[in-house]
């Protein structure tokens, strides 16, 4: 245990209370993942319950369960990234990498190809 008045400098892992305009910033983009993975989340449902059939078999499990899936991946990135740039502003750091939107926006691309490769068989039936 440190002496009363003793002189210690701040380690790396040592937390400071951060100005709550970051905190609160941090907080509202994680707000904003989770609301991405609803909306993943949603698009799923609504493709598998509400899209009628579409001429390639199995394809609306498939693009529903995609879509879930990404939902996922929105929703547990969203809590990791949260944790991590709240350490790293409490601890002065720098803020993480961030490569999961390069995932998503790849998960999306390939649906929405799926998705034109889908309406072009649907006009040439």
């Amino acid at each position: 245990m440190a002496e009363a008045g003793a002189d210690h400098s701040d380690g790396p892992d040592d937390e400071r209370e951060p100005d709550y305009r970051f905190t609160l910033a941090n907080e509202r983009t994680f707000l904003a993942w989770l609301r991405t993975s609803l909306s993943l989340l949603a698009a799923g449902v609504a493709v598998v319950q509400l899209v009628p059939a579409f001429t390639i078999p199995g394809a609306r499990p498939v693009t529903g369960g995609l879509l879930a899936a990404l939902a996922v991946v929105a929703a547990a990135s969203g809590v990791l990234r949260w944790r991590s740039v709240e350490n790293a502003i409490r601890r002065d750091r720098p803020l993480p990498v961030q490569r999961v939107p390069w995932v998503l926006a790849a998960g999306l691309v390939v649906l929405a190809l799926f998705g034109l490769v889908l309406i072009v068989l649907r006009g040439a039936t």
